[in-house]
């Protein structure tokens, strides 16, 4: 189970306080001679420094000091003192005295701040070299555990290589699908601009998601592969290749496995999880897939809306001109109606059913109601009534039809009724078809041929209809049945063949079944 660690509180007010400039120059400073191995500074070897990190302003009086003395506060320095050296006056005790080092947190809350500017200016990516990297890191695993006189050590970096690609995999796509849901939801950038990085966004994603399948088949392939080798075995030997260093009270070593374990697990989720779930490879498959559709959407609105020749808000501020230099009222009403398209009621035309009955000056509001028709209200058309159009006359076609299913259904009999036989027939004795009655053939025989075996060594079919049945059996003595057509010619091993017609039709039936349709 994993432990949530609490950040200490003034960890990076360093940071954020008016002093920050300074205070991360200072720990910068301490940053780079880490790195050349220096591990103690004193006040004059940091002020030397301050500089070559970009703080180029003049300090004040003991500036630095008060600065390294805050650091101490917030436990990020510690402060050593040096009686070893050599001190001519007291001044130079005083301020030569004290040496200044990075403590763990010191180090820690470096570390944050500068993994957090280089999230800020890297941009994250899909990379299908990361995905070959993986797989063959795998491969290189299964071949040393294969090996048992290889090398932990190379065991152990092959372990590491094969964790960092994972880990730039992880982090890559993570950033590059924040990236990819803001570049969705950006609306108001430059149209141009816009429409640029969207296209070349949809051919980044088409040319990833290209073989993204046959990737992770090939991963975890060689995921089972090096488990099928034990993975216990594989961190025991890692294990001893990583040559762990032994200082601390604590084994480092319980540590180390867990953490094997878990960057393990991480793999699995990715391309093969133990519960089941969705690997998270086919996940990113899926996110990918989804903004290319949306991406295209969003450029296709982007160019309908460049080949419009105007908006709707030109021409409503067009139409606000128009207003404003409007003569008269009427003019006003006259404009209004011509731009909102507002004519008068559809069914002011209708009369009473006897208008003779209510007087020409009785207001519309006070005068009995029209019944208005279902269509006008929601059709805006006024019913007419006229004569109904005539029925087609479809007895020629019903004709023809059946004529034509019947020269189809004569046609069918006539070239089954030449592929019958009266006995078993070999292949070779046919020699020649026309191309119809061999494509029946060839069919029916393919049917029997995928068929299994009867109790007498035959193999049987029949047609969908259930009317031809074809027994086939293959001959055994290595001839070759040469069948000719006008398409070309067929040759392949002869076989004895029985072809029944099982429920053939008389003509007179056949005729009369067609009438009866």
């Amino acid at each position: 189970m994993t432990t949530m660690h609490r950040v200490p509180p003034e960890m990076f007010r360093f940071a954020t306080e008016q002093n920050a400039d300074l205070y991360t120059a200072v720990l910068r400073v301490f940053g780079e001679a880490n790195e050349r191995l220096e591990t103690t500074l004193g006040p004059d070897g940091i002020e030397e420094r301050l500089g070559s990190v970009g703080l180029f302003r003049a300090l004040g009086p003991d500036e630095l000091g008060r600065a390294l003395s805050q650091l101490g506060k917030w436990q990020l320095l510690d402060v050593i003192q040096n009686h070893g050296a050599d001190y001519s006056t007291a001044a130079e005790y005083e301020r030569g005295n004290l040496q200044y080092s990075l403590t763990r947190r010191g180090e820690a809350a470096f570390a944050g701040v500068q993994h957090a500017l280089a999230v800020l200016a890297s941009t994250g990516a899909l990379q299908t070299a990361v995905l070959d990297a993986i797989a063959d890191r795998l491969d290189a695993l299964y071949a040393l555990l294969l090996d048992e006189t290889s090398s932990d050590r190379r065991l152990f970096t092959t372990l590491s290589e094969l964790e960092n690609h994972l880990e730039a995999l992880r982090a890559n796509t993570k950033q590059f699908n924040g990236e990819l849901q803001r570049l969705l939801r950006a609306e108001n950038a430059d149209l141009d601009t816009f429409h640029e990085v969207k296209r070349a966004t949809v051919t980044y994603l088409q040319e990833f998601v290209t073989d993204l399948d046959h990737r992770s088949r090939a991963i975890l392939d060689a995921v089972r592969r090096v488990e099928s080798q034990g993975v216990e075995v594989l961190r025991a030997r890692a294990l001893r290749g990583a040559e762990l260093s032994p200082m601390g009270t604590d084994d480092p070593s319980v540590a180390w496995l867990e953490h094997r374990r878990l960057r393990w697990e991480g793999l699995r989720l990715w391309f093969d999880p133990d519960d089941g779930s969705r690997p998270r490879v086919e996940q990113l498959h899926t996110v990918a897939r989804r903004a290319i559709v949306a991406l295209l959407a969003t450029l296709e609105r982007i160019g309908e809306s460049r080949r419009r020749s105007s908006s709707a808000a030109r021409d409503f501020r067009v139409l606000a001109r128009a207003f404003s230099a409007a003569a008269a009222e009427n003019d006003l009403h006259r404009l209004w109606g011509a731009a909102f398209g507002l004519t008068p009621a559809r069914h002011a035309h209708l009369r009473h059913p006897d208008p003779e009955l209510i007087p020409t000056g009785v207001s519309w509001a006070d005068a009995p109601s029209v019944e208005v028709s279902t269509l006008l209200r929601r059709g805006g058309r006024a019913e007419r009534f006229s004569r109904p159009g005539r029925v087609r006359d479809v007895t020629a076609i019903r004709r023809e039809r059946a004529e034509q299913a019947r020269r189809e259904r004569a046609d069918l009999e006539a070239g089954w009724e030449r592929l019958r036989t009266d006995g078993p027939l070999r292949l070779s004795a046919l020699r020649q078809l026309d191309h119809e009655a061999l494509a029946r053939l060839l069919d029916l025989l393919g049917h029997a041929l995928d068929g299994e075996l009867d109790s007498s060594g035959a193999r049987r079919a029949t047609t969908a209809d259930g009317r031809v049945e074809i027994v086939a059996r293959p001959t055994d003595d290595g001839q070759l049945a040469v069948i000719r057509t006008s398409h070309g010619v067929l040759v392949a091993p002869d076989h004895l063949v029985v072809i029944t017609l099982v429920g053939r039709f008389t003509r007179a039936a056949g005729a009369a079944a067609e009438a009866g349709r």
